[in-house]
Parts: C-alpha cells; structure tokens; sequence
C-alpha cells in the first residue's frame, strides 16, 4: 500500500525531471515506444521495504534484545542499498553522463559488483557464521571452509547480473523476484529464521505494489537501481538460508537469461560472427519468434512459479 501511494508522486518528479529509459537500437522495433519512459524505479519498493523492515526489527536492531539474532537483517537491507546504489550510478549513466545510453562501463561495474560481493561474502561467514550449505534430501549440512567466501561472492554477483538481464519486458522481473522471494520466505519460516522471511514476505508486497505501474503497458521501469538490488539481496536470502543450491531451480528463468547471453557471446566468438539465438537475453530470442510481450511475461512466470513451488517442497524434504 506504501508503494503504491507513493508511486503517483514519484512518477511525477520523474517526468518532470526528464529521468527516462533509452532504448538500444539493437532491441525489437516495437520497444521504440518505451523510449523516454522514466527510470530509476527501484527506489519505489526499496524504500519501503527499508523503512518497513527497520520498524518490524526496532527492538532487536537497537540492541534490546538479548541474542541480537535480529541484527542479521542489516546484512541483506545494506545489500540492497549499496547493489541499488551501484544501480543508480549506472542508470544516471546511461541517461544523462558521459555514456549517455550505455552507462557505466562493463568493467567498472563489474568490479564494483565484486567488491560489494566479497565484502558481503566475508560477514556471511566470519561474523554471522550462515551455515555453508544444505542438499536438499539429506539431513545434513556441508562446511566450505574458507571456499564459502569465493563461491557466495560469485553467487552474489551472477544473480544480480540474472536478475538484470532478466529485466528487459513489462512487469517480468517484478513476477519473476517476488515469486523467489516468495519462495525463500517461505523456506526461512521452515528453519525458523523469522526475521528473513519477515524481510521477504515485505519485499513481495512492495513488489507487486511496483507491478502497479510496470505491468504492460509500464508506467515505470526499475532499472539497474532495482534490477541489481533485487538479484543481490535474493542471493543473500539465499545463502542466509543455506539453501542456495536451491536457486538454480527457484530462480530458473534469471538463470536462463544470464545462459543465454553467455552462450550468445561466447558461441559469436567461436564461429566468428554467427548467433546460437536470435538475441539474447532469452525473452529478446522468443519475441523475435512472434511470441507476444504479455505471452512471454506469463508464459516465464508460470514457469518460475512452478520451479518455485518445487523448491520449497525438496527444501521441506
């Protein structure tokens, strides 16, 4: 409900100051239409969940409780502000700096991303002490050792870049996160872990109050501030559960996207000039074979939803 009330004024201040999407020229001609379309989005629904999530966890977050379990929260709210922040940075880019319709460069942000990763990577282990896996169907959990912090940064990093890819149609990566936040709320509650899927079920909720205004026809787009945010933060749910192998199938559509635009590149350069897909990411690839945009944004999250619901049921096993 916050999202939504205080959506319209943001999409006012929005327009007024001219923050809109540019299109690549390369995209289905039809996205011509999106051009000018305002940006920068994610702050609809990061805001909120930020306040929300820091008024449900007030009493443990000033330190008045006596276990202090309710501080791990501050570890995926400062994710998703310092991913957003990135995000913004590269959005401003894109629309009014130096690369205006590019952003920043591939290697900047990049490395940005594997900073904030590895950071993020180091607390998970060595000051919240999450544990370092759980395979679903078997009662036990595995310890990585000092390989955990590698393999959750790089973790970290590739679901934000998903979820960014994944963010190309009205209303796709909205559908898309909120049904995986949906889905680790719902493992969290399982292990008891109250206060992450405290955190996820609010994220949901401020989600769909953003699908108000980026359903097709979008009002609104989320941008890098949300799309990396969103990707971040959900591969930090993960991990805090333990249950990030789960992802691969919880988050089956991101996953496809991130495939497709890596099997892109790299079957481009070994056939010097040949495609294995019309475009990539992978909804470019099934809108140049006639599928509608609203086909492929429901077509994918059924999908998704479908992988989620399996998910939570091997977590349960």
């Amino acid at each position: 409900m916050m999202t939504v009330i205080w959506g319209g004024p943001l999409l006012r201040v929005l327009r007024h100051f001219k923050i809109g999407k540019l299109i690549r020229v390369e995209e289905p001609g039809h996205h011509a239409v999106k051009m000018g379309t305002p940006t920068i989005g994610g702050v609809m629904f990061i805001m909120p969940v930020l306040l929300l999530t820091g008024l449900l966890n007030a009493v443990a977050l000033i330190g008045l409780t006596e276990n202090g379990i309710g501080r791990s929260i501050l570890v995926p709210m400062i994710v998703m502000v310092g991913f957003a922040a990135l995000g913004a940075v590269d959005d401003w880019q894109g629309i009014r700096g130096k690369r205006r319709g590019q952003g920043m460069t591939v290697r900047a942000k990049f490395m940005a991303q594997v900073v904030l990763a590895v950071g993020t990577a180091w607390v998970l282990k060595y000051m919240l002490g999450v544990p370092s896996i759980y395979i679903p169907g078997f009662h036990l959990q595995i310890e990585l050792g000092w390989a955990y912090v590698p393999i959750a940064a790089f973790i970290i990093v590739a679901e934000s870049n998903a979820v960014n890819f994944t963010d190309g149609l009205d209303g796709l990566a909205g559908l898309i996160s909120a049904t995986a936040f949906a889905a680790y709320g719902g493992v969290a509650l399982m292990q008891g872990q109250v206060y992450i899927a405290r955190f996820c079920f609010t994220l949901v909720g401020a989600i769909f109050g953003f699908l108000w205004f980026n359903v097709h026809p979008a009002e609104l787009f989320m941008g890098d501030t949300g799309s990396l945010a969103l990707g971040s933060t959900l591969a930090v749910v993960a991990l805090m559960t333990g249950h990030w192998p789960l992802l691969l199938l919880i988050g089956i559509i991101p996953l496809s996207e991130i495939i497709s635009v890596t099997l892109q590149i790299g079957y481009f350069r070994l056939t010097k000039g040949k495609r294995l897909f019309k475009m990539a990411p992978l909804h470019l690839h099934f809108e140049l074979l006639g599928w509608s945009e609203t086909q492929i944004v429901q077509r994918f999250w059924l999908i998704g939803l479908l992988a989620a619901m399996i998910g939570i049921g091997l977590a349960s096993v």
